[in-house]
């Protein structure tokens, strides 16, 4: 006794195809959230630099020695701690910088 049918069959390429393409979409939406946000508490100074508007190599060591002189960041608005740091520049990059 067969379990499919000939018509079955045919539909599961189409199925794993299907579950493929939400696997591929979905490790691409997770790797680009990765690359657009920076961890604040563990981004060296050169993604610092690199990855937040406005923030060049000279703030980014600001941001580093306040981090390993005060310890870890406890929320984003904390950063404005940091001298050279305003609500401006912040805003600019709240959607990038993340804690975790």
């Amino acid at each position: 006794m067969h379990l499919f049918n000939d018509s079955s069959r045919q539909s599961f390429p189409f199925i794993g195809a299907l579950l493929a393409g939400f696997i591929i979409a979905y490790g691409s939406v997770a790797a680009a959230y990765a690359a657009d946000t920076v961890n604040i508490n563990t981004a060296s100074i050169e993604v610092l630099a690199e990855e937040l508007i406005g923030v060049g190599p000279e703030l980014a060591k600001r941001i580093v020695d306040f981090r390993e002189r005060y310890g870890e960041f406890k929320s984003v608005e904390a950063l404005g701690d940091v001298r050279g740091i305003g609500p401006n520049l912040l805003s600019k990059n709240e959607v990038k910088i993340v804690l975790e």
